[in-house]
């Protein structure tokens, strides 16, 4: 494997890993369907093993929204390399997998002993959080489709030994299962080989020469074509800056300055979704176009992604040094604007910014 092909799939891996933590709405509408399911089966077989399940599916629910919470801005918002990405998928999988384990234990049990009215209950919040899995977690197929088994596998084999009802909805389930996943690793497949085409369609003609980030014609070139495939919808312009940057040619050399936008070239692949490109506009000027948004949060939530990564200390010609960038932001649902508006809007945003920051001292500094 080359290093490209290696950077590639951790920036596709961070970037799935992200999608974990987008939205925490689905875990609150579980915890509360699983509680009606639960407190409905104790009360049609009070079972003292059904109410310790029950518990133990409630604190397992808990326990994954707080993960999503406490995490989420980290996730959203942290510069993230691959291992940084796997403890967070690994912290968000352990609750997420044994609450699944549960519910499959409760489906288990509730077409075992539970009278008919109950199974209907409980088939319906499997199918719900199956569903709720595959939307969710679909772009971490692995997490997804263990997780779906793990709550339906054990309703499906008991209800297999049952009458002819029970082996009707145990094959028709089964059927929904193998579905589901294959349309999970279609999904995957997908998100994978777009950010892949994106890359390796930007020829040497489109490359900024020193970073390897698409340039102002790769750029224009991708707007063009986003504008006719999603011509609806928000759209968000980010122009940015470093801040110190010319003090480090001046101080320390051109040929550690070139170093340090690699770096930062590096730190702004990581920090952009999948879907977003950043591009090189020349000297320490950079540019990231964002489509599909659903709201304004989304941009600033990228805007702090990308200050938070160049933030951190650099090793620079023997050095450790700090800089930071100034990021102006312009988001608009008014799709006609041209790429070159919508940078000149960005760039008078980035002056406001800068100018907020006049005071301060821009030399760069030793870590």
């Amino acid at each position: 494997m080359t290093a490209v092909d290696d950077k590639l799939k951790s920036l596709v891996y961070v970037d799935q890993v992200r999608s974990l933590y987008l939205n925490v709405t689905p875990a609150l509408v579980m915890a509360g369907v699983f509680t009606i399911n639960a407190a409905l089966a104790y009360a049609a077989t009070r079972a003292p093993v059904l109410m310790g399940l029950a518990a133990a599916g409630l604190l397992a629910s808990f326990a994954r929204i707080g993960v999503t919470v406490l995490l989420r801005n980290r996730a959203l918002t942290a510069a993230l390399d691959r291992s940084a990405a796997r403890r967070l998928e690994i912290l968000f999988a352990i609750p997420y997998t044994v609450f699944s384990g549960l519910l499959g234990a409760i489906g288990f049990y509730v077409f075992a002993r539970a009278p008919t009215e109950s199974q209907m209950v409980t088939i319906c919040t499997i199918v719900g959080y199956c569903a709720g899995v595959a939307t969710s977690c679909g772009l971490r197929p692995r997490l997804a489709i263990s997780s779906i088994m793990l709550a339906v596998v054990p309703p499906i084999a008991v209800s297999l030994t049952g009458n002819v009802d029970h082996i009707g909805m145990a094959t028709i389930a089964s059927l929904f299962v193998f579905g589901g996943t294959r349309s999970i690793l279609v999904r995957y497949k997908t998100s994978t080989a777009e950010i892949s085409t994106r890359m390796v369609s930007v020829s040497l003609a489109r490359m900024d020469d020193l970073t390897a980030l698409p340039n102002r014609l790769a750029l224009q070139e991708y707007f063009d074509q986003h504008s006719l495939v999603s011509p609806r919808g928000i759209i968000a312009a980010h122009f940015l800056d470093l801040d110190r940057f010319k003090p480090v040619n001046d101080t320390y050399g051109h040929a550690a300055g070139d170093e340090l936008l690699l770096a930062v070239a590096d730190r702004l692949r990581g920090a952009v979704r999948s879907s977003d490109i950043v591009a090189r506009l020349g000297g320490d000027e950079f540019a990231v176009i964002q489509f599909g948004l659903n709201h304004g949060g989304e941009a600033e939530l990228l805007a702090k992604r990308i200050t938070a990564a160049i933030e951190q200390p650099y090793r620079v010609a023997g050095h450790n040094l700090l800089i930071s960038a100034s990021v102006g932001t312009v988001v608009s649902g008014d799709r006609p604007q041209s790429l070159d508006e919508l940078l000149k809007a960005a760039d008078e945003s980035l002056y406001e910014v800068k100018r907020a920051r006049a005071g301060r001292d821009h030399r760069p500094q030793v870590a």
